[in-house]
């Protein structure tokens, strides 16, 4: 088995493709992007067809997609984590809440919408996301969720309930007492759709200058060793590598995230799994894994891991720990008995970008030309098609209803200082293990569970 290299889903295409060229000297533009991953490259998009006119450029440390962009679990989900859920409900009520909700919804058919016009190959099946609950705890707060929305006045065609059986016709998890599903996720090759919309961008007219790490945003101006370039807007789209610049230490940690994919497997393997509608998975568990069916019969399955690095450090290539990659291999097996003895071909982690509330934003400020969009938890491969829209609108000024979302004009408070960031956030983590443990014994939702959430921002 194969470890870091940036991930399987480079290695599938054979690597990153040669870099392109890096700034070559100080320059001007209209609009700089710091970031070349789905925020950075969809943000220069929508721009640029807006007002081809615009001389935009992206500024990228490594290549386009080197982060989460191109290492993500590829759900291109139309949903927030439960966090956003209660900023939302805090900060613009059930109406802005159901707002946002509606506008990521829409979303999944706009990147789809975007890779159908451009023909961008990404593996992309629009089949849908599956909640199960592997305990009775879980179906407990599976189905609390599901009348929750019911009550924001969202429907069986935005989420519904599954018995066991139901489930079962469509894929066979071992232990599952239920789901929920939801027709707003697609399933994408993420390497296929970042290498993918980086061309779109260029046929555009943007320019990507790779290599050219950004040291510091400053009011007309983004700083890298190679030269600045001066520009009207300096937009932020840095994510997980946020830490890095100059000021911004404490804005967002790094949080890892770690996957694995197995082997193409058997087709009498499948025959006992099912899962032909290629719906992405998640378990209902405070510690939850992700998966996905790739088009070429593999499972990738993800996890938190390691959480967090102290100082917020990031690995760049991608090396996951022995316990990480055992831990996610036994629930693989857990859930898929089938696929239990089947081999591990690659094993790889990534970071991205959590604010001190957990919930995302998109900013823009005139007075100093300076713009960001990030924090997305996890959901990024959707959240940034939005952000991108709404940054353009905010950018060109324009009052839309992208613009009246509650994420925008937010700005969450910095993290703490270590070492109290690196004991926090590991000790959250320890006590949803352990809350998890405790409903796997009990059936019953554990408070402990609902204290961590309140503790550390979640909710």
């Amino acid at each position: 088995m194969r470890t870091g290299e940036l991930g399987f889903w480079w290695r599938s295409l054979g690597g990153q493709p040669p870099a392109r060229a890096p700034l070559p000297g100080s320059r001007s533009a209209d609009v700089a992007i710091v970031g070349a991953g789905f925020t950075g490259l969809w943000t220069a998009y929508y721009l640029k067809r807006a007002r081809p006119e615009l001389e935009v450029v992206v500024l990228e440390a490594e290549q386009a997609g080197f982060g989460a962009s191109g290492r993500n679990g590829g759900w291109v989900s139309g949903f927030f984590s439960g966090p956003a859920r209660a900023y939302a409900r805090r900060g613009a009520g059930t109406e802005g809440y159901v707002r946002l909700r509606r506008a990521m919804f829409e979303t999944v058919g706009e990147v789809a919408q975007i890779v159908g016009e451009h023909g961008i190959d990404c593996d992309l099946v629009h089949g849908g996301n599956l909640t199960v609950a592997l305990d009775r705890a879980q179906l407990t707060r599976l189905r609390e969720s599901v009348s929750g929305e019911r009550e924001l006045g969202l429907g069986d065609h935005d989420i519904r309930e599954l018995g066991a059986e139901e489930l079962a016709g469509r894929v066979r998890v071992a232990g599952a007492l239920g789901a929920s599903f939801s027709p707003h996720v697609a399933r994408v090759h993420p390497a296929k759709l970042v290498s993918g919309l980086a061309a779109a961008v260029e046929e555009l007219g943007v320019t990507i200058h790779e290599r050219t790490p950004v040291t510091e945003m400053a009011q007309g101006r983004a700083r890298t060793p190679l030269g600045d370039v001066a520009a009207q807007w300096v937009v932020r789209a840095t994510e997980g590598y946020t830490a890095g610049l100059r000021g911004l230490r404490r804005a967002l940690v790094p949080m890892n995230s770690s996957m694995i994919v197995t082997e193409p497997l058997p087709a009498e393997t499948w025959e006992q799994i099912g899962w032909r509608g290629a719906e992405t998975i998640g378990d209902g568990a405070h510690v939850y894994v992700y998966l996905q069916r790739t088009r070429d019969g593999r499972i990738a399955i993800g996890g938190r891991g390691v959480p967090y690095r102290y100082g917020s450090r990031t690995d760049g290539r991608g090396e996951t720990a022995a316990r990480t990659v055992a831990s996610l291999r036994a629930k693989l097996g857990e859930m898929f008995p089938a696929a239990a003895s089947c081999e591990l071909e690659h094993a790889w982690s990534g970071v991205l970008g959590v604010p001190r509330d957990w919930c995302p934003s998109v900013v823009a400020d005139p007075a100093r030309g300076l713009a960001a969009a990030g924090g997305y938890v996890g959901e990024g491969v959707a959240a940034a098609n939005l952000a991108g829209r709404t940054l353009r609108d905010l950018i060109l000024d324009e009052k839309t209803e992208l613009t009246e979302l509650p994420w925008v004009g937010r700005r969450p408070r910095r993290w703490e200082p270590e070492p109290l960031r690196f004991a926090a956030i590991h000790s959250v983590y320890a006590l949803y293990r352990r809350a998890d443990a405790a409903e796997r014994r009990s059936g019953r939702p554990s408070r402990l569970g609902a204290l961590v959430d309140a503790l550390s921002g979640r909710e």
